[in-house]
């Protein structure tokens, strides 16, 4: 049994150690992040293509975690045994459930609902973090999240018809989401008292063990192909491994609601390079919810109040 006090500790989280504007550095990792899970849809299509969802899933978090273990500061620094609750906690909420739920979400609904569905993930957080923080995020930032969450509607709407909404679908979504939420605001003390490398890479070690009987349970069900494997080794890579560490560090530094914003902006990479390399169509509206998104984020990234 879990003690009161050991509760709060695992349910608590911090201001960013930045609430001013933005830095140069702040947008650096931002936009970084954007490119990196934008193109991540496109490198989990072509993964899709041979691999089951489930090794996909156990790939994707191995080759995450082997690029961490490779980093000296990961492997010579220690967390206190009494964070580790923490550690456990990120590692089932932020990477083993949300990369189980979703591509079973997505056997019965659209990637459109899907995305649409993942862009409240602003708002969960800033619900949680106003929760455990007992204090409403500022002005500019709840204007943002509204204004991006428009954005989302407009990209997403023009082709959810092509998929189903099953309720179960909807379900897994959601709860993928608000999983984030909570693991967002989760990571910030631990970020700032550690760094994120040492924090991300036993994340991600734990999630490994986690996903591994799920991801095995499809090895029967795939067949090998190149194209697969180093579509799923780049978004291992650079998708989980350095994408998780870049996502704690401006998490940290910014807050958890003002870093989750990027989830706004995500679609807007993955709809370039779908139109650019897979054909897809891209509807007028979606055009204006770029111009949505973008102006959310940039209310996000002021002063906060």
């Amino acid at each position: 049994m879990v003690s009161g006090s050991r509760a709060h500790r695992l349910l608590s989280t911090s201001h960013g150690t930045n609430r001013e504007a933005f830095t140069p550095r702040d947008w650096a990792m931002f936009l970084s992040l954007v490119l990196i899970w934008g193109a991540s849809f496109l490198f989990m299509a072509i993964g899709l293509d041979h691999f089951t969802p489930g090794l996909v899933t156990l790939l994707r978090v191995a080759f995450g975690a082997a690029t961490l273990a490779v980093v000296p500061h990961a492997r010579r620094s220690s967390i206190e045994r009494s964070d580790w609750p923490r550690v456990v906690a990120l590692a089932v909420l932020w990477i083993a459930l949300p990369q189980i739920f979703f591509p079973i979400a997505q056997q019965w609904i659209s990637s459109a609902a899907a995305g649409m569905l993942n862009g409240a993930m602003p708002i969960f957080t800033a619900a949680v973090s106003t929760a455990l923080l007992r204090e409403l995020p500022g002005r500019r930032q709840a204007l943002g999240l509204l204004v991006g969450f428009a954005g989302i509607a407009a990209i997403s709407l023009p082709s959810a018809e092509g998929g189903g909404t099953a309720l179960v679908g909807v379900i897994l979504v959601l709860a993928a989401t608000i999983c984030y939420a909570f693991s967002t605001n989760i990571v910030a003390p631990l970020q700032q008292k550690y760094g994120s490398v040492p924090v991300i890479a036993r994340v991600q070690w734990v999630a490994t063990l986690v996903v591994l009987p799920y991801g095995l349970a499809g090895v029967g069900g795939s067949e090998f192909a190149v194209s697969s494997l180093l579509a799923t080794l780049a978004v291992g890579v650079a998708g989980t491994g350095i994408a998780f560490v870049l996502m704690s560090s401006l998490t940290g530094s910014v807050g958890a609601t003002r870093a989750s914003f990027i989830t706004y902006c995500i679609p807007v990479v993955a709809l370039i390079l779908g139109a650019v390399f897979r054909g897809d169509e891209v509807h007028p509206v979606a055009v204006v919810g770029i111009a949505l998104v973008t102006a959310g984020a940039l209310l996000a990234s002021r002063r906060e109040g």
